[in-house]
């Protein structure tokens, strides 16, 4: 199956007292390159999601987004209390009464409102690796959707390739069809030329024919359109075969370009050069569609 570059997924997982988003967007990009981005409780597993993603895609710019937050009934922060410090509090008062003479009496309150000893926290997971079975979970399910959604653009994409190469292929048996009479033109041509030059002189019909092979030899456009055919050959073989084309079929399409290319330079007839001017509009539409592939 063919995929485009171009999707959207988003899922939820839980993991009991917390939930995880995760929404996964991508673009055409030459390479795969994905931007990850994690909160903070959930920072050291992104090499685990990282390897999740490149097992499921082959090219794109893929955006990730995963969201942390507490189940349904449960708080959203949670209250911290450091009793190693809150003993450090009271035996530093202690001391500093004693040393001043003053009573040791240190009361709860006093011990609650030291900077440090109670802390308001997002609730977060305790362990970020036990999270990992629910961010993956999240993430799978989001690239399903992402996939889902690449694989139905791929499939219009295909169809205008289909579309596209059929114009492409009528265009190049154009080219051959009108290849001999483009040859026999050329002969006329270079006979009239020769008549008119050299009309008080006799005409030596074998050197006619020498310059009407040397004409045909470097205006010939055979092997390019054998290659050309090969080509578009080979382009169907991957359009049916599908899969991550994007690649192979940017370089057959250089190819392609560089056959089409050859056939213009040489083409010495308005119709063999209307024509290749055709196949080369025709080649900028299937590449433009190439590059949306994956």
């Amino acid at each position: 199956m063919i995929r485009s570059m171009t999707g959207f997924g988003r899922a939820e997982a839980s993991g009991g007292t917390f939930v995880i988003a995760v929404e996964v967007r991508s673009v055409n990009h030459r390479h795969l390159d994905i931007a990850l981005r994690l909160p903070r409780a959930l920072a050291s597993l992104e090499p685990d999601a990282r390897r999740l993603i490149q097992g499921r895609l082959e090219r794109g710019r893929v955006d990730v987004t995963a969201q942390l937050a507490p189940a349904q009934g449960q708080p959203a922060q949670r209250v911290r209390v450091d009793a190693s410090l809150a003993r450090e509090w009271m035996a530093n008062a202690r001391l500093a009464a004693r040393e001043l003479g003053l009573g040791e009496d240190v009361t709860l309150p006093w011990v609650l409102e030291r900077p440090g000893v109670v802390r308001v926290e997002d609730a977060e997971p305790e362990d970020a690796a036990a999270a990992w079975p629910v961010l993956a979970d999240a993430l799978a399910r989001a690239l399903d959707q992402l996939t889902a959604q690449r694989a139905t653009e791929g499939e219009l994409l295909a169809s205008q390739l289909r579309a596209l190469q059929g114009d492409l292929q009528a265009t190049v048996e154009l080219i051959t069809t009108r290849a001999p009479a483009a040859a026999a033109r050329r002969e006329a041509r270079l006979r009239e030329r020769l008549r008119t030059l050299l009309s008080d002189v006799a005409i030596d019909q074998s050197r006619i024919l020498t310059e009407v092979a040397v004409w045909a030899d470097k205006t010939d456009v055979t092997e390019e359109v054998g290659r050309l055919r090969a080509h578009l050959d080979q382009l169907t073989l991957m359009l049916l075969k599908g899969g991550p084309v994007g690649r192979p079929l940017d370089f057959l399409l250089q190819e392609l370009n560089r056959e089409i290319n050859t056939i213009a330079s040489k083409a010495d007839d308005l119709e063999l050069t209307q024509a290749a001017v055709a196949a080369k509009g025709t080649l900028e539409k299937v590449r433009e569609q190439v590059q949306n592939l994956e």
